[in-house]
Formats: structure tokens, C-alpha cells, sequence
């Protein structure tokens, strides 16, 4: 006898194992946990280059392109975007999900050192470089402002008034 002539002969067992299975199935996917916003920790890492008296242009040619060329290399990049200002340069690394942090840091160390002998001579320190995780970026920075209450009095009311009640919101961080 096989197992298919047994649900043949008998519908209403069938019928009923159906039911409960879907009944079941139903269930536990409503007790399933779900996250909104999944921690994902992003490998990421900004580098930061400083040229005193340098202009814009002259830091994103003489500081940026030489750096970013040298971290091209880097396996399991992802995104570079740089930014040139007056003065410094910064270059932001973003890594694949699956990329180590650390040993990305040692390349990215080891890069700069290469990249030491094509930049100015000017530069009186070395690009530093950090890691850094965009979730733990805040999302909204509260500015409080007065034109009739002294600083340290709004100071003061923000941290007696503002900052309690904000933290008891469900999921903010103060």
C-alpha cells in the first residue's frame, strides 16, 4: 500500500490534515520575528588628508587622485566618493557586506604608505584613516535657540525638558 491511496480513501482525514497544516502554518508565521531596520554594519572607512594653504583643486589633484588610485587596489571595494575643501580631503571607502573590517583597515593602511611617495612634500602629517559605521550616524541633530534666555539657561532647560521627554521615545537615543 502506498502513502497516496491512503489520502485517496480517505478525503475527510485529508481534509483535515489540510486544514490543520495551513491553520499551523498561518500561526507560526505570525509569530515569526521580523526587524523594520536589520543591524547591518556597514565595513566602511574615511580617510582624511589635510595640506595647509592648499586650495580645493590642488587637494583633489595633488592629495586625492594619488590616494585614490592607490586605493583602487584594495580588494572587496565597493564605493570610493571623495571630497576636496580648502585645506583637506576627504575619501570615504565603502567595503562588500562580506568584506573583513580589519583587514581592510591593514590594506587601507598599507596603501596610504604607498601613496606616501606621490604626495606633496608640503604635507606635514600622513592621511589618517578611521572606521566608521553609517547606522550609528544620527539621523536628526535638535539645534534649541533664544533670543531672551542666556545659553547656559537654555542649556539647562533642554536638558530638564527636552532630552527626558525625547528619550523615552520608543527606539531614540539621546
Amino acid at each position: 500500500m502506498n502513502i497516496s491511496s491512503l489520502f485517496i480513501k480517505r478525503p475527510i482525514m485529508t481534509t483535515l490534515l489540510m486544514v490543520w497544516l495551513v491553520l499551523t502554518s498561518i500561526f507560526a508565521y505570525q509569530k515569526l520575528p521580523v526587524n523594520a531596520l536589520p543591524r547591518v554594519e556597514f565595513p566602511v572607512i574615511v580617510v582624511t588628508a589635510g595640506l595647509p594653504g592648499a586650495s580645493a583643486e590642488t587637494m583633489a589633484q595633488a592629495v586625492s587622485l594619488p590616494l585614490e588610485q592607490q586605493f583602487s587596489t584594495i580588494p572587496g571595494l565597493d564605493v570610493m566618493t571623495s571630497t576636496s575643501a580648502q585645506e583637506t580631503a576627504q575619501i570615504t571607502l565603502q567595503f562588500n557586506l562580506n568584506t573583513d573590517l580589519n583587514a581592510a583597515a591593514q590594506d587601507v593602511g598599507t596603501s596610504i604608505s604607498g601613496a606616501q611617495s606621490r604626495l606633496p612634500a608640503e604635507m606635514t602629517t600622513a592621511p589618517s584613516f578611521k572606521k566608521v559605521n553609517p547606522s550609528e550616524q544620527p539621523i536628526i541633530v535638535l539645534a534649541v535657540r533664544s533670543d531672551s534666555m542666556p545659553l547656559w539657561k537654555l542649556n539647562q532647560f533642554s536638558d530638564n525638558y527636552i532630552v527626558p521627554r525625547l528619550s523615552m521615545l520608543p527606539n531614540v537615543a539621546v
